[in-house]
């Protein structure tokens, strides 16, 4: 009798169709695991993007001649080549405000900030309030009122409603909240900051400490 037509384990062409599927799997896979081993090339770094670049801060009245690459933050030069530390590195992407300073009089997120983009132009750090040991005016309100718990957030804190008072010395509630928004307190001690604020504001409409 002829074998011809006869459906062996492989089927009448010899490949069954579990064996066609293995194959096919297996070579994808082999194929897959090519293409994961396969270098990419990395974006060479330009020289220019990490090249010291000469620039000159002025910071609380001082003035800094320094050498920073073009990628270095405000915040990491204050801290780590000026040696103020009051400003603090929370989040660092502009959410949480503890790195507020001001500058040329307005707010700043100086984490957010290039050290290079804040040359020829007036920074105030939390250091740059006092007078000597003597604290401003809005730093003893926020003592007074007990803006603050952990105090982390606080520099950032005050340094936010001095920004506020400059722009508007007599503000409302609502202009308080709206201007101190920017700022988080994970501690939850809003109402008492606004209440600095806002004594600190009086305070300096009837002409006491700064």
């Amino acid at each position: 009798m002829s074998d011809r037509g006869k459906k062996g384990p492989c089927g009448p062409q010899g490949v069954s169709r579990r064996g066609f599927l293995t194959t096919v799997s297996t070579s994808a896979a082999a194929a897959a695991m090519v293409g994961a081993a396969r270098p990419v090339a990395a974006e060479p770094v330009r020289r220019e993007d990490t090249e010291p670049t000469p620039i000159v801060l002025n910071v609380n009245g001082r003035k800094y001649h320094l050498a920073v690459e073009p990628r270095e933050t405000l915040i990491a030069v204050l801290r780590e080549r000026l040696g103020l530390t009051g400003s603090k590195p929370g989040c660092e992407r502009g959410e949480c405000g503890a790195c507020t300073v001001l500058l040329d009089g307005s707010t700043r997120y100086s984490c957010l900030t290039l050290a290079v983009e804040a040359q020829d132009h007036l920074i105030t750090t939390i250091e740059g309030l006092a007078d000597g040991e003597d604290l401003s005016g809005l730093q003893k309100a926020f003592i007074a009122e007990d803006g603050y718990q952990c105090g982390f957030c606080t520099s950032g804190q005050v340094m936010a409603a001095e920004g506020l008072l400059r722009s508007n010395p007599s503000p409302s509630i609502d202009d308080v909240r709206l201007g101190m928004s920017g700022n988080l307190c994970r501690c939850g001690a809003y109402g008492h900051i606004f209440k600095a604020v806002q004594k600190a504001a009086s305070t300096r409409r009837t002409g006491g400490a700064q």
